[in-house]
């Protein structure tokens, strides 16, 4: 599935001129105010960003993870609570059923999430299993053609916002063969949320625990209708998902530098632009190569996903994926550091952007798995090779 370039070019334009005329002057107002604007979030369901990876057949654009990649680029280039919005339903949370689902599960869910009528969160980590996912201990009992599903999800996503989640439960024994992935609609009885999450940064962003007590959901809701598989889809949903974060982070990245090169130009000391000395010029530099780096990394791994069948795990592959997340979301925050540092004081006041995504970009290096589970990711598979 992908677009033909000339279709792809007027969408990614569309998309930079959004994110320069509708986003960019309302970064204020979701820094302020905690929260997307509703107006907002319906021009994204009119340009088709809920539907960007989910096939023309069930409503989407049907884009591949390049393109996708370049799209999430754009889309870095403002604050990230604004791609937060759509994020879930571009990756995890619909990815597993696009690649696992059976034929009258993407019927069902993937229109409604590709209109973006229907938010999909992804429910894997919980307050005693976070990087160490294979140790989930939400239960899944069966009950006659039901499951009865009990535990705590934490961190979830958009789960204020969700009408269904992607939830994995364990339903046997220990491990990772004993998970279970989940369909599960947010209005289900003993099914409830805790209070919003207070982050560090990305405002506007919604995260919150997801309860569940003895919540009931039909065996029919089991994704790809197989216990035991829950494991394998989330981690081939966390292959792409990877991806488009390391694009995310080239793109935030990019915006970082031009806030930092606008301010050299402008801010003067000692009679002269701050930019005209060489130690701030060496900064600027040493984000600019470390972002056509990564970004050359993003766009590299990104067709090598896309040359493989779809749905189907490539350990090289997920190696380089883990690769191109572990250096980009580091290297985002290096650039933002040098942002602050070249801005001085008032890289420090709230008041100017590069403050505001110093902290954004922190979370960049915990979610979609942190850097050392990239770097354990890595070195087995190279420890692997012959």
């Amino acid at each position: 599935m992908s677009l033909d370039q000339e279709t792809f070019q007027l969408l990614k334009d569309s998309v930079q001129r959004f994110v320069r005329e509708r986003l960019m002057p309302a970064e204020d107002h979701v820094e302020e105010h905690d929260e997307v604007p509703a107006d907002i979030v319906s021009d994204m369901k009119e340009l088709g960003l809920f539907g960007l990876s989910i096939p023309e057949e069930f409503g989407g654009i049907g884009l591949t993870l390049a393109q996708e990649c370049e799209v999430a680029y754009e889309l870095g280039h403002t604050a990230l609570a604004f791609r937060s919005v759509v994020g879930t339903n571009i990756g995890i949370g619909s990815q597993g059923i696009l690649m696992d689902g059976t034929a009258e599960q993407k019927a069902e869910y993937l229109p409604r999430i590709a209109s973006g009528d229907l938010i999909v969160s992804f429910a894997l980590t919980e307050p005693d299993a976070g990087s160490d996912a294979a140790s989930l201990k939400t239960k899944g009992v069966k009950d006659g053609n039901d499951y009865l599903l009990s535990g705590t999800k934490r961190f979830i996503t958009n789960a204020p916002r969700a009408g269904a989640f992607t939830l994995m439960a364990r339903t046997e024994g220990a491990g990772a063969g004993g998970i279970t992935a989940f369909i599960v609609p947010a209005g289900l009885p003993g099914l409830s949320l805790g209070k919003p999450d207070r982050k560090m940064g990305q405002r506007g962003t919604k995260t919150c625990d997801v309860n569940l007590d003895s919540v009931r959901v039909p065996a029919a809701n089991i994704i790809g209708g197989e216990p035991g598989k829950g494991f394998k889809t989330a981690m081939k949903v966390l292959d792409r998902g990877r991806l488009h974060v390391s694009a995310l982070a080239c793109g935030m990245a990019s915006r970082i530098l031009k806030e930092s090169v606008a301010y050299a130009q402008q801010r003067k000391q000692f009679g002269q632009r701050i930019g005209d000395f060489q130690l701030v010029q060496a900064m600027l530099a040493d984000s600019q190569a470390e972002l056509l780096a990564g970004w050359s990394l993003v766009q590299s791994v990104a067709k090598r996903y896309d040359a493989k069948p779809f749905g189907v795990t490539d350990p090289e592959v997920s190696m380089q994926a883990s690769c191109a997340k572990m250096f980009t979301t580091e290297m985002v925050g290096r650039v933002a550091d040098r942002g602050v540092q070249i801005h001085g004081g008032s890289g420090y006041i709230n008041e100017y952007k590069v403050e505001r995504f110093y902290r954004d970009v922190r979370l960049l290096r915990l979610y979609e798995g942190t850097t050392q589970i990239q770097q354990l990711v890595i070195g087995k598979q190279l420890m692997k090779a012959e």
